[in-house]
């Protein structure tokens, strides 16, 4: 945010004598996604009449529909002080590298690779839950989607037995009808990234314990999918955006974080325990290296309201939370003798 104080013994344009306006964001530019324009113009109606409502311009606020020569643009855009950008890490370094080259502000959303570890002694009923929610939901395409299950070994099996149990009783279909849980995905690309994820699991010895398959339907529909794998296994390092859980056990509180840790995404994370030198082991300094750090609740969902974003290749940015918008400001220091 770029900000400068206006001085008149008259209003200016409606403002009082003194007010401080945002000349940043005025017009906000933003590119929806090229797959769903309707979003983006259905979602720049609502918020230009929200504008209009409060006797502001509707402009403010401006919209284009287009692919990444519309993206390209906005980060080459030396008009534009501040560039946000929300996908994937590939196009965020591209974008970040742009914005950076003339001295441009940058603030990226990129890719969670997040994990859920459940203790010995966590609520199991609880955490089984948890675990549903944040994996299957919205068909596994959110940033915070649970991908990694990490299981200490004295409760592998009872919870397995009883996530596999919950995974069968998933309605697919319709996300507008009551009682779905699992909708379609995003695109047929998004169906054959799934399916061509699967076969590159089972060629690094992933087992499939649940799920697995495209469903042959209208619709981009894809199995729920439970995967039993190494924590080694390099395609576990990466984002499969969809409905696939990679499971994995282990000994310690310090083998757990250490997995957690492991990838290159740092966005979200989770622990369930009931124990509190647990609870302040994984909140500190040597537990979980994520924006987001949860306890007993998933890894998607609790975020509203806080400081989201994410650490390493997840970018760095914060939007919403307490300290969002001083990331839209500019600082001066004023001194007056």
């Amino acid at each position: 945010m770029v900000t400068q104080e206006i001085w008149s013994s008259e209003p200016v344009n409606g403002w009082p004598k003194k007010h401080v306006i945002d000349l940043s964001s005025y017009p906000d530019r933003r590119k929806g996604a090229p797959t769903t324009p309707l979003i983006t113009i259905a979602m720049t109606k609502i918020l230009a009449g929200v504008l209009e409502k409060n006797n502001l311009p509707g402009a403010i606020f401006t919209a284009f529909c287009g692919g990444a020569d519309i993206g390209q643009a906005i980060a080459l855009d030396t008009r534009i002080p501040l560039v946000s950008f929300t996908g994937s890490t590939k196009v965020g370094l591209m974008v970040q590298q742009h914005v950076n080259a003339r001295f441009g502000k940058c603030l990226l959303e990129l890719s969670g690779n997040n994990a859920i570890i459940v203790m010995d002694d966590a609520d199991i009923q609880l955490a089984v839950r948890s675990v549903l929610f944040a994996a299957v939901g919205t068909a596994g395409q959110r940033c915070t989607t649970c991908r990694r299950l990490l299981l200490h070994e004295s409760i592998y099996q009872t919870f397995l037995d009883q996530l596999i149990e919950v995974y069968k009783q998933v309605r697919l279909g319709d996300p507008l009808e009551s009682g779905t849980l699992l909708g379609p995905l995003h695109t047929s690309a998004s169906r054959e990234a799934f399916l061509k994820g699967i076969q590159t699991i089972r060629s690094q010895g992933g087992k499939i314990l649940y799920g697995g398959s495209a469903i042959e339907s209208e619709g981009n529909f894809v199995q729920p999918t439970i995967v039993e794998i190494s924590s080694s296994a390099p395609v576990v390092r990466e984002e499969l955006f969809g409905p696939v859980l990679y499971v994995m056990k282990f000994q310690t509180l310090k083998e757990a974080i250490e997995i957690n840790n492991s990838v290159s995404q740092g966005l979200s994370s989770s622990i369930f325990t009931r124990r509190p030198d647990i609870i302040f082991k994984w909140i500190g300094p040597h537990g979980s290296d994520c924006g987001i750090v949860n306890v007993n609740i998933p890894t998607n969902g609790a975020e509203i309201g806080g400081a989201f974003g994410g650490e390493k290749a997840t970018g760095g940015g914060r939007e919403a939370g307490s300290d969002s918008w001083k990331q839209y400001m500019r600082r001066a220091t004023w001194q007056v003798p």
